[in-house]
């Protein structure tokens, strides 16, 4: 038997193929859009994908499965489990086989056992894999996002992010009876799960690739956790938001992801003709540092950084029902594939065009204004506190905001300021933070972009703050975020 691990990491998303190397058989579990990859190794290791599932309908990145299977003539098995509103909508359309707890299928030698884990979501099922030539016990278990290294799938995505109202407690109930069940398989079978650290899917997801059940079983909380009453309320405290694309990403890999058949680069736009694409109404994502964008931008684009963090924030900020243009180093001869993958693979695909960073100073040749995003400093801010002569955004999520804030300031989380854009002050300077800088960067430019003049970036953040020993209040909950004037976060 053969297992191989793919990792994306903008995604923190993990796929797996498992081979039989007697028959040249393949199994790809939860592929992403990115289908290439997975061909490639299985050529690489004389296999063939023959056969293509995945373990529930994904909110994080659109589903690769379709694609894989009708590109492979493979057969496509798809969740059978969780009612008739988690049903594929086009499962009999792709001739895929809905499976049930309690069924198997072979790839070549390897038989995979089929278990339905409820709980993140209603369908969901994690796949026990035995290689019978060696044994008839298990080896490990594909528990996509059910069990991570450390944490336990998130129940209430189907709330917050999909809007099925009242949801969450039954789903943390279910999750814990899921849980009861996987304690009993043997300590030694392996955990290779759909996520690692720093996935929306999970609040604490450790960051190495695979574990067992027993090490889960004394290490993880969510396996510790005694009654259901005890596991419902850890489960739900502290959960970070989900991103708005979630939903999205439901839609699209319930009723059929479409076929994508490559990555195709956008043309290049000369840089005079960025003032004409912005008169249109079109958005334009600068993908530049923070630091560059911040000494000097075009007014109405905004600042998503490619790093490790594009996907997440181009999923809160760029609607996929929309042309989109670029801004990329020219000095970075792969961004502008890197940004359209990224962006594809949440399901961003009308990318219509790209800029080089000469299209700024084209901007400023022409005798345009050029603007800026004043930075200031903990010190700094401190004193204008104290002098009332400005006002303080926190943009980080509510869990860190209800963990140690500046005293008396609201929070409003970066994926939700242009929802509250009327509410935000204007009369005087708007300082935004976040933990380090970089989020309040990119907030700084959502609220540039839609007219704001007196937006200032703290530039080290909350942590700066904290570590000069400036006072930080504390609080948890929906009453204190009321108090401080946080907005509602129920998607």
């Amino acid at each position: 038997m053969l297992l191989k691990r793919f990792y994306d990491t903008k995604l923190a998303q993990a796929s797996y193929l498992v081979g039989c190397s007697a028959t040249g058989e393949a199994l790809v579990v939860d592929a992403n859009r990115d289908i290439e990859q997975y061909l490639t190794a299985a050529a690489a290791e004389g296999l063939r994908v023959t056969h293509v599932t995945e373990t529930h309908i994904h909110a994080d990145y659109v589903s690769g499965s379709r694609e894989l299977a009708q590109r492979t003539g493979a057969r496509l098995f798809l969740s059978g489990e969780g009612g008739p509103e988690w049903q594929y909508a086009y499962a009999g359309e792709a001739g895929a086989t809905l499976v049930h707890d309690g069924d198997s299928f072979r790839v070549g030698n390897i038989r995979i056992d089929v278990m339905h884990t409820p709980g993140h979501t209603p369908e969901h099922l994690s796949f026990l894999v035995t290689d019978t030539p060696a044994t008839d016990r298990p080896m490990g278990v594909l528990t996509g996002d059910f069990v991570f290294v450390g944490d336990v799938g998130r129940p209430d995505l189907l709330e917050r992010a999909a809007g099925h109202g009242g949801t969450v407690e039954a789903a943390a109930r279910s999750l814990f009876r899921s849980l009861q069940q996987f304690k009993r398989l043997p300590d030694y079978v392996q955990i290779w799960p759909g996520h690692g650290a720093g996935s929306a899917c999970g609040k604490s997801l450790g960051a190495v690739p695979s574990s067992t059940v027993g090490y889960e079983r004394i290490a993880n909380w969510g396996l510790r956790a005694e009654g259901d009453d005890e596991f419902v309320a850890m489960v739900l405290a502290g959960q970070p938001e989900p991103p708005k694309y979630f939903a999205e990403m439901k839609r699209i890999n319930r009723d059929g992801p479409p076929v994508l058949g490559h990555f195709e680069r956008p043309a290049r736009q000369p840089g005079d003709k960025l003032a004409a694409v912005l008169e249109r109404g079109a958005l334009v994502v600068d993908t530049r540092r923070a630091a560059d964008f911040a000494a000097a931008h075009v007014p109405g684009t905004i600042n998503i950084p490619l790093n490790k963090s594009f996907n997440t924030w181009a999923g809160w900020l760029v609607p996929s029902d929309r042309d989109v243009y670029l801004i990329v180093n020219d000095d970075c001869p792969h961004c502008v594939d890197e940004a359209v993958r990224d962006l594809a693979m949440i399901g961003i695909d009308r990318v219509a065009g790209y800029f080089g960073d000469e299209a700024v100073r084209a901007w400023a040749a022409a005798g345009r204004e050029v603007a800026t995003v004043p930075q200031t400093t903990a010190k700094q801010l401190a004193a204008d506190l104290a002098s009332g002569d400005v006002a303080v955004l926190d943009v980080r999520g509510h869990a860190e905001w209800a963990a140690g804030h500046v005293p008396g300031v609201r929070n409003v989380p970066v994926g939700y300021l242009t929802d509250h854009l009327s509410e935000l002050e204007r009369d005087k300077p708007l300082i935004l933070h976040c933990q380090s800088g970089s989020r309040s960067a990119i907030a700084a430019s959502v609220l540039l972009a839609r007219g704001f003049t007196n937006v200032v970036n703290l530039t080290g953040g909350f942590a700066e703050w904290e570590g000069l020993g400036y006072a930080v209040e504390r609080g948890a909950g929906d009453a204190a975020g009321r108090a401080a004037g946080r907005p509602a976060l129920a998607m």
